[in-house]
């Protein structure tokens, strides 16, 4: 991914503390992401060797998100920044919080892995496994905008989501008749079904991040706004 194209300051340290922080996110966000990827093969393989390494490795998500926001919070601090430079902070500040809650969904979805009644619930997987790499690869797509902070591609991938929504939906209806038919395999069927919220969870979190790209380059606060409305921000 390309390094974020931002302003450059008169002071060089004020530069390199700023890339620093941009670096320590982008390293974030390539952990999750594999996190991501190696969850989601640890279900549809049920291979709780690969589940374990996944929520073994949650702790160095969890430090990284700390340590990034004592930085952020120290450079607030010191250099008192003002306009792009404190959205930048903002920004980033936001996004370590859905990195890490986007790491507690790759633990859920590779703990459904390792659980026993899981392995009679085989065929259910394949359902989510699609709705699963359509997130990888929207997490993936949302990391690059936020590398480059490109508002317009931020924009496009905001709306990802409502798609992931709707192959939620239709998980949930697949699996509701499952345990209808079958009322034996509710047990698996909520493993399954807990790990395909964790998937959807992703989206929401990747949506945010978007809402933090926009915010910056735009300077708007675009939470919670139409698309239509967005779009004229992004115009603006």
């Amino acid at each position: 991914m390309e390094k974020m194209n931002l302003n450059k300051h008169i002071s060089g340290q004020f530069n390199a503390e700023l890339d620093d922080i941009r670096n320590r996110v982008l390293a974030m966000g390539g952990l999750v992401e594999r996190q991501l990827e190696q969850a989601l093969d640890a279900l549809a393989g049920l291979d709780a060797e690969l589940a374990q390494k996944v929520i073994q490795g949650d702790h160095k998500v969890n430090g990284m998100e700390v340590a990034i926001d004592e930085e952020c919070t120290r450079i607030i601090a010191k250099r008192q920044p003002a306009a792009s430079d404190l959205r930048l902070i903002i920004a980033i500040s936001k996004t370590i919080t859905d990195l890490e809650r986007i790491g507690d969904a790759c633990v859920r979805i590779a703990k459904a892995a390792v659980e026993k009644r899981t392995k009679n619930q085989e065929p259910l997987l394949v359902s989510i496994e699609s709705m699963g790499r359509h997130a990888t690869r929207t997490l993936h797509s949302t990391l690059d905008a936020l590398a480059r902070m490109d508002a317009e591609q931020a924009f496009e991938l905001h709306k990802e989501d409502a798609k992931l929504d709707k192959e939620y939906e239709g998980i949930i209806r697949q699996l509701m008749t499952y345990m209808m038919e079958d009322p034996r395999s509710i047990p698996g069927v909520l493993d399954v079904l807990w790990a395909a919220r964790a998937v959807e969870r992703v989206g929401d979190r990747c949506k945010n991040i978007c809402e933090y790209v926009i915010f910056y380059v735009k300077g708007k606060d675009v939470r919670h706004t139409s698309y239509e409305d967005m779009e004229k921000d992004l115009q603006d």
